[in-house]
């Protein structure tokens, strides 16, 4: 496993981290959670991504458990906050109220006095940014989180935000994109602006869910127990690459894959990490020898003629517009 530093700061994360979205405590029964978690470890991940929202926070406490005989110096935990973990009004967003509570909770849930990166799942557009950094600022200054990041924000709200932490005297160092061969819409706008601030991207869904496993062929119907057939949430966010068009280029990546001696789900972890301003790729499992599988993407270089190649398959289905950098996270 290869380690790179977060942003401009100090922080070394595991090029490869694990995450548990839509995993732990909804698709994935706890067993075969930890066992993912241990192959995770095996394979010399040290880096885990969690938020409060996933499984209604059961992801958190899960992830907890699994890590909770490792030595915490060892380990870079990263949560986050933002969605609805209540019934309540103010049980979401980005106000002082939500975020000071919902630090609490993770940090009881994940079984640790501080989280390495807390970050705001999205941007709240009912909450002043002033108000919003200066709870950041006091999470950290509280010894609750190390540094801060973002998630699926734009360009302008990350340099905003940048300036702010900066007068708060507080890091901010990630932004948490989706980005993938099929979803290169950070490029960009994102990118650019991330480097001049000497902010990192920690990107999910590298296999587009998937996808660029080449597991789904065209025309026919998505395997049994995979993502595009999970009724409880996996489905939803899958639909956007299951068009024969799409499945049908992807295919067209197996060659290329062979001819770099590298698995088609390597392949595609693999070129996510050419992008310098990519610190981590995130990989969720619900089998440890998928943990396996992706891992040896690490320290992997992709020659210029083929990432040419890959250009030339997927340029046709492959998003870049800026604006699709996030989707509207207003909230009543």
């Amino acid at each position: 496993m290869e380690f790179r530093h977060l942003g401009r700061s100090g922080l070394l994360i595991s090029e490869i981290s694990y995450g548990n979205w839509i995993t732990h405590g909804s698709q994935v029964e706890e067993e075969a959670a930890l066992a993912c978690v241990r192959a995770a470890l095996e394979a010399g991940i040290t880096t885990f991504d969690t938020a409060d929202v996933y499984a209604g926070t059961k992801a958190e406490s899960v992830l907890g458990r699994a890590l909770r005989s490792e030595r915490r110096e060892g380990l870079e935990i990263l949560t986050k906050v933002f969605w609805p973990t209540g019934p309540g009004r103010n049980d979401r967003g980005l106000s002082r109220k939500h975020i000071m509570e919902s630090i609490n909770g993770s940090l009881r849930r994940l079984q640790t006095d501080y989280v390495d990166v807390y970050q705001a799942h999205r941007y709240d557009y009912a909450t002043p940014l002033e108000e919003t950094m200066e709870a950041f600022a006091d999470v950290v200054h509280s010894g609750k989180a190390h540094y801060i990041g973002v998630s699926e924000w734009k360009a302008s709200e990350i340099r905003a935000a940048h300036a702010l932490a900066r007068e708060l005297k507080i890091h901010l160092v990630s932004n948490q994109p989706q980005y993938s061969m099929l979803w290169r819409v950070i490029e960009g706008e994102v990118v650019p602006t991330s480097q001049e601030l000497g902010v990192s991207q920690i990107v999910f869904s590298p296999i587009a869910q998937g996808v660029l496993t080449g597991k789904y062929q065209p025309g026919q119907e998505p395997p049994a127990g995979s993502r595009a057939t999970d009724s409880s949430g996996g489905a939803g966010f899958i639909a956007r690459f299951m068009s024969d068009e799409v499945l049908t280029r992807v295919q067209r990546l197996r060659p290329l894959a062979e001819q770099a001696g590298l698995s088609m789900a390597q392949l595609a972890v693999a070129w996510v990490l050419q992008n310098p301003n990519v610190a981590s790729a995130i990989i969720g499992a619900s089998r440890p020898e998928q943990v396996h599988d992706n891992v040896k993407a690490s320290g992997v270089k992709l020659d210029s003629d083929l990432l040419k190649a890959i250009d030339e398959v997927v340029d046709p289905i492959t998003e870049r517009d800026p604006a699709k950098t996030q989707s509207p996270a207003k909230r009543p």
